[in-house]
């Protein structure tokens, strides 16, 4: 029996891969996703996307083999983003950050090798760079595990290269910096900036504010994401998301606060700040390889994503729950 012309994305009710889903249906791709079960039959981002009669909707778990085989040899393709990402937690419950992160991604490894799917993108992160030991980082920068979440992801980035060196699985991966934009946690920088000024909070409380990040649009890496998928020249290999540009903590308070017409002072605070040595205070993509082996080009410039970024938090403020810290 062909194989269905399909692409799976896992981890596709979150952030980026919410926003994955419905680039990739506006690009004319079939597309099943596949998230964790739960009773409510709850599609997270995708629950009022207006693409949602042409999405087929699995409900698994990606630490399950068995599920995970389900759906995988239904389809094509394969990009899989589902993780654990949150930093803070990783250090409270390093053991999920291996069940989902390795564990889960061994599942997708495992069933692409079987049923011979075509490709396979895994979703790393910058993180797994540690601090900068030269900027801008390129993809043969030293990894580097300052926290149990970037080792889980180490973890799963060699894991998912051994397959393609022991099996030739088809496996590209895909290492995005920081990506921003609709739909992105209050716990991630930008929007936590954004949803304390407009519930105007005395002080907006932040951690270590002279890091320095390179942010990238969501729409912007959904394309990268494509372009990496088309790129027969990324087989086998590692490629940087991002824009060779960086701002400190503390240059994007400053920017969110004036494009919102606020006068509210910056209180740093421990709770928000990593252990010293889990830190990671540099990073600037070089992102030579996705320019020089893909025709990706960024279309959103900072200020501009901002932009968008704050009009989205204003219209869903409701959907953001007060950090419990600043009742």
């Amino acid at each position: 029996m062909a194989k269905k012309n399909k692409i799976l994305i896992t981890g596709a009710f979150g952030f980026i891969g919410s926003h994955l889903t419905e680039f990739l249906i506006e690009k004319g791709f079939e597309v099943i996703v596949f998230d964790r079960y739960n009773s409510n039959s709850d599609y997270g981002w995708l629950n009022n996307s207006k693409y949602i009669n042409d999405i087929e909707f699995i409900l698994g778990d990606i630490r399950d083999y068995d599920s995970v085989c389900k759906v995988v040899k239904n389809c094509k393709s394969c990009f899989h983003l589902a993780a654990l990402i949150g930093i803070p937690y990783s250090y409270i419950s390093p053991l999920a950050y291996l069940k989902t992160n390795i564990e889960g991604s061994y599942n997708i490894l495992e069933a692409a090798k079987n049923y011979e799917i075509e490709q396979v993108i895994i979703t790393s992160t910058s993180e797994t760079y540690g601090s900068a030991k030269y900027v801008p980082i390129d993809e043969n920068h030293p990894l580097v595990g300052q926290s149990p979440y970037s080792a889980s992801k180490i973890g799963a980035d060699q894991l998912a290269l051994s397959y393609f060196k022991s099996f030739k699985t088809p496996v590209k991966i895909i290492r995005p910096f920081n990506v921003y934009g609709p739909r992105q946690s209050s716990r991630a920088i930008i929007p936590t900036i954004i949803t304390q000024i407009i519930n105007n909070f005395k002080k907006v409380q932040l951690g270590n504010i002279n890091t320095k990040r390179d942010f990238t649009y969501v729409t912007d890496t959904c394309s990268a994401y494509l372009e990496v998928f088309k790129s027969s020249k990324l087989i086998g290999e590692i490629v940087n998301v991002g824009t060779k540009k960086q701002i400190s903590i503390n240059e994007l308070f400053t920017l969110i606060k004036n494009k919102l017409n606020s006068s509210v002072d910056l209180e740093q605070v421990d709770f928000r700040k990593r252990n010293q040595n889990s830190e990671v205070n540099n990073l600037l993509c070089d992102n030579s390889k996705l320019i020089n082996l893909t025709t990706w080009k960024q279309e959103y410039d900072f200020s501009e994503g901002i932009d968008l970024t704050i009009d989205w938090v204003q219209k869903n403020i409701d959907t953001f729950k007060p950090d419990i810290y600043h009742v």
